[in-house]
């Protein structure tokens, strides 16, 4: 059987349009890899990202513990790597609307710490000789130049006669911590007298 000759010209005519056809061949899957390969350059800076943020922004946890009828402590836990300077302690009973208690502190706290200080006196000057209900626990405290507050941690307490029967935490924080000042710094004092006294409807005086 005689195969009829393609003529030489002809085979390189086609060479443009075959290498045209490659082109495009390779286009489209060097397209698609790189498609791919962006997607997963996002997902792996979002868990990066995320990664980096559950790290290093400020998180604190506070739990109030009972060690004896008279004597408790409050332990405040440095959850992140980003250490943080402690400004303001205050917890209120549920039933009012400004905090029982409140104290100014200075205290750094390196991130995975914790920082404890004797409470018990503390307890039964907030809530008086009997008592049976809840306390809202809050932390005030800087990171990074900015103010942050924490949001309240809620125990379940009970006194009878002065003495510290029973205190267990109720549940943990619901929110992250909040930013209350971010630059100004003759804004402190303000913004740590606001940190006390927001949301107040009616004022109730203290308890020192």
């Amino acid at each position: 059987m005689h195969v009829p000759a393609i003529p030489f010209s002809n085979l390189v005519a086609y060479i443009p349009v075959l290498a045209t056809v490659i082109t495009s061949i390779l286009s489209v899957v060097l397209a698609r890899a790189t498609l791919r390969y962006a997607e997963s350059a996002d997902k792996s800076l979002a868990l990066a990202r995320e990664e980096f943020e559950r790290e290093w922004t400020p998180e604190l946890h506070i739990k109030l513990e009972r060690l004896s009828a008279t004597d408790a402590n409050i332990v405040v836990t440095n959850l992140a790597k980003i250490s943080v300077l402690l400004q303001l302690v205050q917890w209120r009973r549920l039933s009012h609307g400004v905090p029982s208690l409140r104290w100014f502190l200075n205290e750094p706290l390196v991130g995975g710490r914790s920082w404890t200080e004797s409470v018990g006196r503390r307890v039964v000057a907030s809530t008086g000789q009997d008592f049976q209900g809840a306390l809202a626990v809050s932390v005030t405290f800087y990171a990074s130049g900015r103010l942050f507050r924490t949001d309240w941690f809620r125990f379940q307490v009970e006194v009878s006669h002065g003495n510290i029967v029973r205190l267990n935490p109720v549940n943990i924080a619901a929110r992250r911590v909040q930013v209350l000042e971010r630059t100004a710094d003759d804004n402190i004092g303000r913004e740590l007298a606001r940190d006390v006294t927001d949301g107040v409807t009616e004022e109730t005086p203290a308890t020192p």
